[in-house]
């Protein structure tokens, strides 16, 4: 998904996070996020991304490249390679902090939630 700058402004930011996981969105690039959206996005699982947009149309075949496991519990690259159509740009990795990374790594905050409680069994 493709979005301009402060994506995510308005009053249902936690909605629009999970109605944006529902309909299998696995990353949205945008020129910059609205604070809470973004951390709500991290916390459904899909991946915020910024880089500048403005050159692409939204009909190009999207994919995301540079994004491996970790070594580190919670490591992140900060930096994607995004290939759209024939274009290819530099993204920044808009997950924040190592508890960020897990649940993006999890899925999600509650997939990750649910295997912390099933570890404790």
């Amino acid at each position: 998904m493709l979005g301009g700058k402060e994506y995510g402004s308005g009053s249902s930011r936690d909605w629009a996070a999970k109605g944006t996981k529902l309909l299998g969105v696995k990353a949205v690039i945008a020129e910059s996020f609205e604070r809470i959206h973004r951390s709500n996005l991290v916390g459904m699982g899909v991946l915020p991304l910024q880089a500048d947009v403005s050159q692409l149309t939204g009909e190009e075949e999207i994919s995301v490249t540079g994004l491996a496991e970790p070594i580190n519990a919670g490591d992140l690259p900060r930096e994607v390679t995004v290939k759209a159509g024939d274009r290819e740009l530099t993204a920044t990795v808009r997950i924040d902090t190592p508890k960020e990374a897990d649940y993006f790594r999890h899925g999600g905050i509650l997939p990750y939630v649910l295997r912390q409680l099933r570890a404790e069994d």
